[in-house]
């Protein structure tokens, strides 16, 4: 960052304005294209810990104490990760055989040089253990902030408004 030329801020008082080399009015839209990409690819890396029920890379990728409404918390704001570890120990990677995980329409705000907030609908497809396929759908918006040059998922919000769907072969001989 660079620090711009003191500025009178009131009598006599002397303040320094600290300017990102990149503001958010900059005129480099690589820029933006590249950090909103980071974004989309941490936000991937998180789903894919998710999917293959890995919940070592699953903390490395959020903060400790990550803030979360999502359905089973049935409304309540639970934080910590105790509650996403009880659904990795007992849940994930235990009931299906394979899982494709697409992200559609993801759409990411950066809020400064160290927050960013991206919103999407996940779309999962998965086997179950008898080998029927389903597709479910749910609606995830998720706020990213960077510390130490790293990103880190500090809150998220997931609804599920869509029914799940089950792929019957009889139906589309």
């Amino acid at each position: 960052m660079k620090v711009l030329n003191p500025v009178l801020c009131g009598p006599a008082t002397a303040c320094r304005i600290r300017v990102s080399p990149y503001p958010l009015s900059c005129p480099n839209p690589a820029y933006f294209r590249a950090r909103k990409q980071e974004v989309i690819k941490m936000t991937e890396q998180l789903i894919e810990a998710i999917n293959m029920g890995d919940f070592e890379a699953y903390t490395k990728i959020c903060d400790p104490h990550l803030t979360a409404f999502e359905p089973e918390a049935l409304g309540n704001l639970v934080e910590g990760m105790d509650f996403h570890k009880f659904y990795f120990d007992n849940v994930v990677g235990k009931n299906c055989k394979a899982v494709n995980t697409t992200i559609l329409n993801p759409n990411v705000h950066l809020l400064g040089d160290d927050a960013a907030c991206i919103a999407y609908v996940r779309l999962t497809q998965y086997m179950d253990k008898q080998g029927v396929a389903h597709s479910s759908q749910c609606e995830e918006t998720r706020v990213w902030h960077k510390r130490d040059n790293k990103w880190q998922n500090v809150h998220f919000h997931r609804s599920t408004n869509s029914p799940s769907y089950t792929f019957a072969p009889t139906a589309h001989k």
